[in-house]
């Protein structure tokens, strides 16, 4: 497993517009992912469901607020 980085939101925001990242609520409550939720995010549930279907070239960005 790779060194665990920090992101700046605006960057995050860019990989996410340019399809480079994929934008992740950290929760597992999707209730409370659901009040949070940012646009282009999915809930933690769906990310782990598409697992295997994953892009690896693809950067993963997880958040909580």
């Amino acid at each position: 497993m790779g060194e665990i980085a920090r992101i700046m939101p605006a960057d995050a925001r860019r990989k996410v517009t340019a399809g480079e990242a994929l934008l992740v609520c950290a929760y597992e409550n999707e209730e409370l992912c659901g009040r949070m939720m940012l646009e282009g995010a999915i809930f933690l549930g769906q990310f782990r469901s598409r697992l295997d279907k994953l892009d690896r070239g693809v950067e993963i960005v997880f958040y909580c607020a």
